[in-house]
């Protein structure tokens, strides 16, 4: 007698496959308070050449972000646009992505309005950060040395990606 049993094995792994689906579907997602940090694995986007000056495709705001490799992990990102590439930031917590580019190489995909690079990052470290996270912070005088709000730590804590084409 497995018919309420196998009925509520089935309903159960219905709802599951719908959740993964719907999550797949619609993540990442921007949050109400800024970009959220809840991970995809669609990037969309029409695969584009690479650019030879990279300030050419600033639009301002965000980018989709995706690893390359399993798991398929795709994120939105703040950027900045210098000639030779793009420059991505993230705070100093220990966050996946980052670990995942310095573990298993920086290949992936930045997706810009509809155009999707394949790319390459590389982390910048020490004080050749800083003059990246001033542009990616707006502004080549930008004071970083301050907490930013609603974040904490300041702006020069943070560890740096520079983006280029392979």
């Amino acid at each position: 007698m497995k018919g309420k049993g196998g009925t509520t094995a089935i309903v159960a792994v219905g709802a599951v496959m719908i959740a993964v689906l719907g999550w797949v579907y619609t993540a990442p997602y921007p949050g109400n308070t800024g970009l959220s940090r809840t991970p995809g694995v669609i990037i969309g986007g029409t695969d584009t050449p690479p650019v030879s000056d990279w300030t050419t495709v600033d639009e301002g705001g965000n980018l989709i972000m995706k690893m390359a490799g399993f798991p398929p992990f795709v994120v939105y990102l703040n950027y900045a646009t210098t000639p030779e590439g793009i420059i991505t930031a993230t705070r100093p917590d220990g966050g996946y992505w980052a670990r995942r580019v310095r573990e298993r190489g920086g290949d992936g995909w930045l997706r810009i309005g509809d155009a999707t690079y394949a790319m390459t990052a590389t982390e910048v470290l020490g004080d050749a950060r800083l003059p990246m996270l001033q542009l990616w912070a707006g502004s080549p005088d930008a004071d970083i040395s301050r907490p930013l709000a609603g974040v904490g730590e300041p702006l020069d804590t943070w560890e740096v990606f520079f983006w280029t084409p392979r």
